[in-house]
């Protein structure tokens, strides 16, 4: 368990069925708040997944969530490849707990378990117009690979090395 302050009991950690009712708030709440920052008008895949699919995630990929004081604020899922990458997806954090340390928490166990697993590189996409996120990965050391249309709106490639 980590402490990001005085008052808070704070914990990152690997995703079990039980989390899966948080886990799909979440991720409404903060896509919700991404199609507004990137000003997308059509429905996301992130906003009609189902407890299914977020189960087949945990049976599949590294998935965390964040407590704070027993709160489910914030989750991520990272797929493994046999080749020393991985990509990150479905981050996000409730929009209440923005901006207090979550997200870098999350990050910072997600950088841990890539290097343990021996990944050499991690991906994500983001919309190219959120600068709040772009401004957010470019500070826990992601790069823009390139970007696509591919879904109706600009979203960058990302890309993290470990050494």
């Amino acid at each position: 368990m980590v402490q990001i302050m005085a008052s808070w009991s704070f914990e990152v950690r690997k995703a079990t069925v039980e989390d899966i009712p948080e886990i799909q708030k979440i991720t409404k709440e903060a896509f919700k708040k991404y199609i507004e920052l990137a000003g997308i008008t059509d429905e996301i895949e992130a906003l009609n997944e189902t407890y299914e699919d977020i189960k087949r995630d945990i049976e599949t990929k590294e998935v965390f969530v964040a407590y704070i004081d027993g709160i489910p604020v914030g989750s991520a899922r990272v797929e493994v490849f046999p080749d020393g990458t991985a990509y990150l997806s479905r981050f996000g954090v409730r929009l209440d707990y923005q901006n207090r340390g979550v997200g870098k928490a999350i990050i910072n166990v997600v950088d841990m378990a890539m290097k343990e697993l021996g990944v050499k590189k991690l991906y994500l996409h983001t919309a190219s117009k959120a600068f709040p996120l772009i401004r957010f990965y470019y500070g826990r050391k992601f790069y823009i690979v390139s970007t696509t249309t591919d879904r109706g709106y600009i979203r960058a490639l990302l890309c993290k090395e470990y050494d």
